[in-house]
């Protein structure tokens, strides 16, 4: 083989891989920066019947966000009122469902929000497996070919406060990891992604035992850095984020934040940890990560207090972050200095957290309106759209198609 037959092979493969590697979206907000995609000439303007290379209705209600690895969409349900918890798998090319699988069966489920599901937790997928977490009833892995139930963990107790199950797992080596805030039960847990059985649990630092129960929950993600080498587990929870070591579960630093309910995952870029602190007013903080024990008077970098989302996760792209609150005001902030450079008002509310692909934003609204943003240091509205009815789940990105969910449908949309 010649150097330039051999040099084309290699730019080829490397290429090949690369697609490879973008082709999927196995977790929560993607596998690359938080709500970042590599799609390429996505539509950005919207209608049934435009662009829509298929629609399916979803059996049941749940605001769990789609992931896709190779030719299987996931996503959890609840049907009868929230009696039965499953799993959902439709093919990626078709829409088809392949899998509706019964995980668990609630004889009698707790209220929830009138804006959460019984299944809004987003599973995680690997080769082969899909893992699933319904908060205090438990959790599963499937077998993705035969849809077999490979394992249940049904001994995570915690009270939902009335709201629901929240909190999306996360996969680190051979743990299954998630957050279980209650009203009473606070803790980290970490299971044995092949068994289910526990590994570690740590419970919540911070006594509460004298606030109001409802206080103390949380339905945040936890994620996972790495400062100075070395992988930590960062977690929200109420009135305190804290860092844990990820195989150990041991506590490493925190810092209090005054908020509870926490939603969104933590965002780790610029060597920040940015992270909005939850209700009742959410406040945005970058926190400077590293130290030891509690550092909240020397790791916070600064805050913001206008304008901030409770759900949807802040979106940043290079030295700008952009987040829309769940009342649709956009704000475009400096996120080195917190600084605000502009806020607009977009309209409509919102659960689904921001995306940008193909050098554009996307905001989903609960109602179904799609609104294109450029992005940069003005406001600038590229196109508005509406489509089904209405958007809870947060958006997935693969083959430059989109992969949205809606309240009853979840869709592809392409050119």
């Amino acid at each position: 083989m010649t150097m330039r037959l051999l040099t084309g092979f290699l730019a080829a493969a490397l290429l090949t891989s690369s697609a490879q590697a973008d082709a999927n979206w196995p977790s929560l907000l993607g596998p690359n920066e938080p709500g970042h995609a590599q799609g390429k000439n996505i539509p950005t303007e919207f209608a049934e019947g435009k662009d829509v290379r298929w629609k399916v209705a979803i059996p049941g209600e749940g605001w769990s966000s789609p992931v896709v690895l190779d030719q299987q969409i996931w996503m959890a349900t609840a049907e009868d009122e929230g009696k039965s918890l499953r799993a959902i798998c439709v093919e990626r090319e078709t829409g088809k469902l392949l899998h509706n699988i019964e995980l668990f069966n609630i004889p009698a489920p707790a209220p929830i929000h009138a804006l959460n599901s019984h299944a809004s937790p987003t599973p995680i997928l690997e080769a082969g497996r899909a893992y699933f977490a319904f908060g205090m009833y438990g959790a599963a892995c499937v077998d993705t070919k035969s849809g077999k139930v490979l394992w249940k963990n049904t001994v995570l107790p915690h009270d939902h406060g009335g709201n629901g199950p929240g909190s999306s797992p996360i996969l680190y080596k051979n743990l299954f990891i998630l957050n279980c805030d209650g009203t009473e039960l606070r803790y980290v847990v970490a299971l044995d992604k092949d068994t289910g059985k526990q590994v570690w649990k740590t419970d919540r630092s911070n006594d509460m035992s004298k606030s109001n129960p409802q206080m103390r929950k949380a339905y945040a993600t936890p994620t996972i850095i790495t400062v100075n080498g070395k992988d930590q587990l960062v977690s929200p929870g109420g009135f305190r984020l804290s860092t844990y070591d990820p195989l150990t579960g041991k506590e490493l630093w925190w810092v209090d934040i005054p908020g509870f309910s926490n939603v969104q995952p933590p965002v780790y870029q610029n060597g920040l940890i940015y992270i909005s602190t939850g209700f009742n007013k959410a406040q945005l903080w970058a926190i400077k990560p590293g130290g030891k024990g509690d550092v909240t008077d020397t790791h916070v970098v600064w805050k913001h207090l206008k304008g901030v989302p409770n759900k949807p996760t802040p979106l940043l792209i290079g030295k700008e972050l952009f987040m829309v609150s769940d009342n649709g005001i956009m704000t475009c902030l400096d996120a080195m200095n917190g600084e605000e450079i502009w806020s607009e008002r977009v309209g409509g509310a919102y659960s689904a957290s921001p995306l940008y692909v193909d050098g554009r934003i996307y905001l989903f609204s609960h109602t179904g309106e799609i609104t294109v943003l450029k992005p940069g240091r003005k406001y600038e509205v590229l196109a508005k759209s509406t489509l089904g009815d209405g958007f809870m789940a947060s958006p997935a990105v693969v083959d430059d198609a989109l992969i949205l969910r809606s309240k009853t449908h979840l869709y592809r949309i392409q050119k």
